[in-house]
Formats: structure tokens, sequence, C-alpha cells
């Protein structure tokens, strides 16, 4: 079953963890036929230490919390009873995330990066751990003439922080957006629009100077993601987006729901994420 929404699907966000890694092999897959000879597209992984409240909140589920009550004192201290007090086990979220983006090696060459396609996280657009790194990554693809192309399918975070947006006309900017940066050409980047509204793009990569660049169809990857993790039986429409989407769009996004009674019905089995 397809999602309610023509191209991204903003509740997808909420599941972002798994729509991410899928997003990097799917990707992997869809690109690795495209290339010419000598080249390959690899998915990669880095960690990073979330300890920042604001990095944590969009990663994962929420601190789950469970009570067991002592209802009989337990410890005896002379003769007389002491009470003990109530143990509250906290499962606390794992500090180290793991980030997958994928590179394009020639393998002719002993393996040389032509170009990174990062798949940008939350993590990544707020102050922290993430962004370090990840700034530290653009960093090293413009020092090593390597393409980097950006595609930020999530609203949580500061895009500012990574991409130029502030020269971007405000119609350009969109709910969602990518940047492609290509190799050399450190002056300019190429903006690309991703609407809320309308079905995602192909995105132009490109690869070594010599090569045309390949297509990468963003939209049958949401829709083979959507597919392959059962999301129509895991989303529940009815819930609130966090962030919410701007008054416009979610005026939309409302009327869209409503032509589709069905999708909001669907209440998710599991807690909030």
């Amino acid at each position: 079953m397809k999602s309610p929404f023509p191209g991204m699907d903003p509740y997808l966000e909420t599941r972002w963890s798994d729509v991410h890694s899928r997003l990097n092999i799917y990707a992997s897959d869809t690109i690795n036929p495209l290339l010419p000879p000598g080249l390959l597209a690899r998915s990669e992984e880095r960690a990073i230490v979330a300890s920042d409240e604001v990095e944590l909140r969009d990663i994962g589920p929420d601190v789950s919390v469970f009570e067991r009550g002592l209802a009989e004192p337990t410890w005896d201290s002379g003769g007389a009873q002491t009470a003990v007090a109530e143990v509250i086990c906290v499962h606390l979220r794992k500090r180290e995330i793991k980030q997958r983006y994928l590179e394009i090696r020639d393998a002719r060459s002993g393996g040389r990066v032509i170009t990174v396609i990062e798949f940008v996280s939350p993590t990544n657009k707020c102050p922290g751990d993430g962004l370090t790194k990840y700034r530290q990554k653009q960093e090293e693809c413009r020092d090593a003439d390597v393409n980097l192309v950006e595609i930020d399918l999530t609203r949580a975070g500061d895009r500012s922080l990574i991409m130029p947006i502030d020269c971007l006309k405000r119609k350009d900017r969109t709910t969602y957006q990518a940047w492609v940066s290509r190799a050399g050409e450190l002056e300019k980047g190429w903006a690309c629009r991703l609407p809320l509204t309308q079905r995602l793009p192909a995105l132009p990569i490109p690869l070594r100077p010599t090569d045309p660049d390949v297509l990468l169809e963003l939209q049958p990857l949401i829709d083979q993601i959507y597919e392959n993790g059962r999301y129509a039986e895991d989303i529940d429409y009815s819930e609130p987006l966090r962030p919410p989407l701007s008054p416009a769009e979610a005026e939309w996004a409302a009327k869209l729901l409503a032509s589709q009674p069905d999708k909001t019905v669907r209440h998710s089995t599991r807690g909030h994420e």
C-alpha cells in the first residue's frame, strides 16, 4: 500500500532511524547499476556521541520507564524494619549512534572517493557531536575535491547550519531540500527544491569530470521504504506531527488525509517516537 502523500511522507520522519538505514541501502542498490565501469557505490557509517538533549529528541523513542515497587520492607536492622526506597528502573538511550552515508568510489584508482551522498539526519542540524562531525565531513569533501550531494528529508533541526539556505529566494526554500556541491566548484552550489506537495524528483549525481551525471530517483526509494517497512500498518495519521507543519501545509495535509479516510483510522500499535 502506498503512502497518502504524493512525495515525502512527513510521518516517516517519526521513524527516521529505520527510514534512514533503508534510504542508504536502497539508494546504493539503485545507483550501482547506473554507474560506469570502475565506479562502485558503498554504504558507510560513522559514529556520533549524542549527549545533548536536543540531539536525542529526534533520534529514537522516548526514554522508557518501568516501575517496580517493593511493597514489603525487606531490610532488617537490629530487629527494626527499615523502609526501602521504591525502585524505578530506567532504560536509557544509547549514547553512541551510527549514521550511514553513501560513497561512490573508483575501484581502479585504489578506491578513491568520487562522490559522497548524505541523507541528512536531524542530529546533523543540531548543535553537538553530530553537527561537528558533519561539518568536518563537508570540509573533507571540499579539500579533497569530492562531489557532495546532501538530501534533507527531515524538518527537525536548523538546516541553515549545514546548507547556505539564506542565499536562496523564499520561493526556493521548500519543506525538504537537496544540495549538490560539485568538485572544484568552491564558489557555487546547486539547490534542489523538494516541496511537500509534489512527488520527489530525480537528483543529478555528479561523478568524475569525464562522466555524465547519473540520476537518483527519490520517489521510488520512499515508495519502497513505505511498502517494505509496512508503514501503512504502523503509522497513525491522526497523531500530531513533531515538528508541526506550517499552517498552509497543515491545511493541505488535512484535506489530503480527509480524502483518504482509511489512512486516518490506522492506529499505531507502538509508542511515540
